[in-house]
C-alpha cells in the first residue's frame, strides 16, 4: 500500500521496447536507498517491480494490460515522475490509501491559477464517476488529493505550491493524461452493498437517491 504522498520527482532515463513491455530505468536517489530486488516502487501512481538498481536508480518492466490501462505508455527519456516506496507498518497514512493500481486515465482539461494555489480540471471517464465525490480522495498521477468539484465527465483539485513544485502536476499542460485511481473503499462498498443485494433489484441505499 502506499499513500499518495509524492517522496520523490524522479526522471525517466531509459525505455527499453520489447515484445509486449517495455523496461524503464527510473532515476530515484531517494527512493532506491536501501531498495532490493522485488521491492515495490510507484511510478505516476503505478506499482512496479524494482528489477534491478544501482547508483540512484532502478529498472522496472511494464506489462502490455499496464501500458493500456495507464499513462505510462507515453513516457519517454526525459520525462518527470512522481516516485514514492510503500508505507511502512505503523508509519504515518499521510495521504489515503492508495493501491498502485490505476483505474483509468484522464486529461488535464483546464489550469486555472490564484495567488496561492490553483485549480486543475481533469477529465474523468464515465466508469469512474460513481466512486468521485466532492471532498473525496483520489489519485492522480501518483497523488493523493481531495476532490473540490466533483461532475459526470470532470473533476478539480486545488493544488497547493508545494504540490506545485514537487510533483509532475506542476508541470502539466491542457492534453496531457494522468493516471487516476479511486478510492478503494468506495470499491469494496460497491461490491459489497451489489452481493448483498435481491437480483435485480438497486443497490443504493434509499437515503442515497
Amino acid at each position: 500500500m502506499f499513500t499518495g504522498i509524492v517522496e520523490e520527482l524522479g526522471e525517466i532515463t531509459a525505455v527499453e521496447e520489447q515484445s509486449e513491455a517495455s523496461r524503464f530505468t527510473v532515476r530515484g536517489p531517494v527512493v532506491t536507498e536501501g531498495a532490493k530486488h522485488g521491492d515495490s516502487i510507484a511510478v505516476n501512481g503505478v506499482c512496479l517491480t524494482v528489477v534491478e538498481f544501482g547508483d540512484g536508480a532502478f529498472t522496472a518492466d511494464v506489462m502490455a494490460e499496464t501500458l493500456k490501462r495507464s499513462s505510462l505508455g507515453a513516457l519517454r527519456p526525459g520525462s518527470r515522475v512522481n516516485l514514492e516506496r510503500p508505507m511502512a507498518l505503523g508509519g504515518r497514512l499521510g495521504g489515503h490509501l492508495v493501491q498502485g493500481h490505476v483505474d483509468g486515465t484522464g486529461t488535464v482539461l483546464d489550469r486555472t491559477p490564484a495567488e496561492h494555489w490553483e485549480i486543475v480540471k481533469i477529465s474523468l471517464p464515465a466508469e469512474l464517476t460513481r466512486y468521485v465525490v466532492e471532498k473525496g480522495s483520489i489519485t492522480v498521477d501518483g497523488i493523493s488529493l481531495t476532490v473540490v468539484e466533483a461532475a459526470a465527465d470532470y473533476f478539480t483539485v486545488s493544488l497547493i505550491p508545494t504540490t506545485l513544485a514537487l510533483t509532475t502536476l506542476g508541470l502539466k499542460e491542457p492534453g496531457d493524461p494522468v493516471n487516476l485511481e479511486v478510492d478503494v473503499i468506495a470499491k469494496y462498498v460497491e461490491r459489497m452493498l451489489g452481493a448483498t443485494a435481491a437480483p435485480g433489484s438497486d443497490p443504493t441505499p434509499r437515503d442515497a437517491r
